[in-house]
């Protein structure tokens, strides 16, 4: 079967009648079963997807209408609400547990025709950046199965990078979109906080975490935002503004006013040949009739600490809820008191990187630490988005590293967690100021590993920051992998 670029593609030939979504499907399926072993998704919806295929087959047939996203494949991470399948946020706290609603981008996917095939692996609770968390193995790499492929979102990033879905969704709290599309050489979207709802989105960080979108096509990206973003009755959070024609966007040609950050591209921590690489991009885009400036950005080394004291204070608030009582795994054990029935309970379920976070997130918000640390690191988030926004008021985006190296080799970074934090001193900062934000491929390491580049805009200009985007891989395309 001729495999299809981009939603545009598939669904011209669909409805020219040189394929069905019912090919598409058992394409897919095909491809699962095949690389099973990188364990991407933990459950297949085989005889749904192949049912809900034939439906539209028969639709289309017939010249009934069909949504936007009529036969396009969807997998969904596994902390997003499909009613009447599980979601276990891979972990053994919730394992078997059967969501009793949708999240809204299900919801809405759904009646746009889209195809949802399976639920896809990640770090436990969304907590990890290398899918090494999950308590249901890890998601393996495609392009080198001894290396990690990013978190949380491994397996939505790899489902896309091994051709198991068209599209997917994940969630990212402070880069678990960005950084496993970068290690997996795809593209990955974290919309303004408020463009998605979270509705139906299991909680690490609330005021953090947005629903995001892997592909490999910009426009199917903007596709998916188009259909999923916007105000949401049952979110508080969501925005009430106006979603922008993201698709019509993207044929706008025209130069950009650009800022790198100094102290990201010069930081100790960037692989040299990465850092030559972005150097080179930036000279393209000047050639290209782009106007690119250097920046300071003095906070850079304070944006990891802030946000994992703020992120980890919520985590502890969020899953306090899961005590074997009104929800989660539930102990065996027999003849315990209250408190070491909750104990208990508490232990067995979550892994040990959840209850690391959990830990840090009890002590930052205890008495005596409380103003030390969680309101300090609030006047640290305060200082970074004034400090951000102040930048782009004078340009139409920042261009950043997405990460400050290669995926790197499974169980290297396992045993020293400080080191695995500050891998996210460059995604961490677009959650904290609530900006979007796109991890686009741009080259390949002489490791062999892809690496992209982030591109930050100002808050619900997700328009212009997929045009963007979408010049940048027109004009790198020869190096993209």
């Amino acid at each position: 079967m001729t495999e299809f670029s981009s939603i545009i593609t598939f669904q011209k030939a669909l409805y020219a009648g040189s394929t069905s979504c019912t090919e598409r499907v058992s394409y897919y399926l095909n491809r699962i079963a095949e690389l099973k072993h990188l364990n991407a998704y933990l459950e297949v919806f085989e005889e749904e997807a192949l049912e809900k295929a034939r439906e539209l087959d028969e639709r289309i047939r017939s010249g009934q209408h069909v949504g936007a996203l009529a036969g396009v494949v969807v997998g969904i991470k596994d902390v997003i609400c499909y009613k009447g399948h599980k979601v276990n946020a891979a972990s053994r706290m919730l394992e078997g547990f059967t969501s009793l609603f949708s999240a809204t981008a299900v919801e809405r996917l759904l009646a746009e025709d889209a195809i949802i095939i399976g639920n896809l692996n990640c770090d436990e609770f969304a907590m990890g950046s290398t899918n090494e968390n999950s308590a249901f193995g890890p998601t393996l790499n495609a392009l080198d199965t001894t290396r990690v492929p990013g978190g949380s979102s491994g397996g939505s990033a790899v489902a896309v990078q091994a051709d198991l879905c068209q599209v997917s969704l994940g969630s990212d709290t402070g880069g678990s979109v960005r950084q496993p599309a970068d290690f997996c050489g795809i593209i990955g979207l974290k919309p303004t906080y408020g463009r998605i709802s979270r509705y139906g989105l299991i909680a690490y960080a609330s005021s953090f975490d947005q629903i995001g979108i892997f592909g490999r096509d910009i426009a199917d990206v903007a596709a998916v935002l188009q259909v999923i973003a916007g105000p949401d009755e049952f979110d508080s959070t969501a925005s009430q503004k106006e979603v922008a024609d993201y698709q019509s966007d993207l044929k706008h040609n025209k130069s950009f006013k650009f800022a790198y950050l100094r102290d990201a591209l010069y930081h100790d921590g960037l692989d040299t040949e990465m850092k030559e690489g972005y150097i080179d991009f930036f000279e393209n885009l000047l050639s290209a009739g782009h106007s690119v400036t250097g920046r300071s950005f003095e906070y850079l080394d304070y944006i990891v600490p802030a946000y994992y004291v703020l992120t980890t204070a919520e985590a502890s608030s969020n899953l306090s809820r899961y005590d074997g009582v009104k929800f989660g795994h539930r102990t065996g054990a027999k003849d315990l008191d209250l408190t070491d029935f909750y104990k208990k309970s508490r232990s067995e379920g979550f892994g040990k990187e959840v209850k690391r976070r959990i830990l840090l997130g009890t002590f930052v918000l205890s008495s005596g630490y409380y103003d030390a640390y969680y309101t300090k690191a609030q006047q640290v988030r305060r200082l970074v988005t004034d400090k951000l926004n102040e930048i782009l008021d004078e340009y139409d985006a920042i261009l950043m590293p997405t990460v400050p190296s290669t995926a790197f080799k499974i169980g290297e970074k396992t045993d020293d967690p400080i080191a695995m934090y500050l891998a996210d001193i460059y995604t961490v900062l677009a959650n904290l100021a609530g900006v979007p934000a796109i991890s686009v491929p741009l080259n390949k390491h002489s490791n062999g590993m892809p690496y992209g580049i982030q591109i930050i805009a100002k808050k619900f200009d997700e328009a212009a920051l997929l045009n963007i985007a979408h010049q940048v891989m027109a004009m790198e395309r020869a190096t993209i992998v």
